[in-house]
């Protein structure tokens, strides 16, 4: 898969991170959606790495796509926990 095949699976991970996690965010659709394409690397290579499941070069598999949800998801986690109320 192509860096821009990881992009916008990023994009796609990003929202549905967000809809499993909803909620104000402190940096909104941008910063959400920054956030998805950085949690698809790292959920990508969190499992290549430590899972010992290499990153598929399909756009359909469901190992890589649990990768890049599960890394936004934390990533997500932790944007709210650090920055949270920099909006009140």
């Amino acid at each position: 898969m192509s860096i821009i095949g990881w992009i916008i699976l990023g994009l796609l991970a990003g929202a549905i991170a967000k809809f499993l996690l909803p909620g104000r965010d402190p940096g909104g659709f941008i910063g959400t959606t920054l956030i998805g394409i950085a949690g698809a690397f790292i959920g990508g290579w969190i499992s290549s790495r430590w899972l010992d499941h290499p990153v598929s070069k399909h756009f359909y598999d469901g190992a890589t796509w649990a990768a890049a949800i599960g890394g936004s998801l934390v990533l997500l986690i932790v944007y709210r926990i650090l920055f949270g109320n920099s909006r009140d």
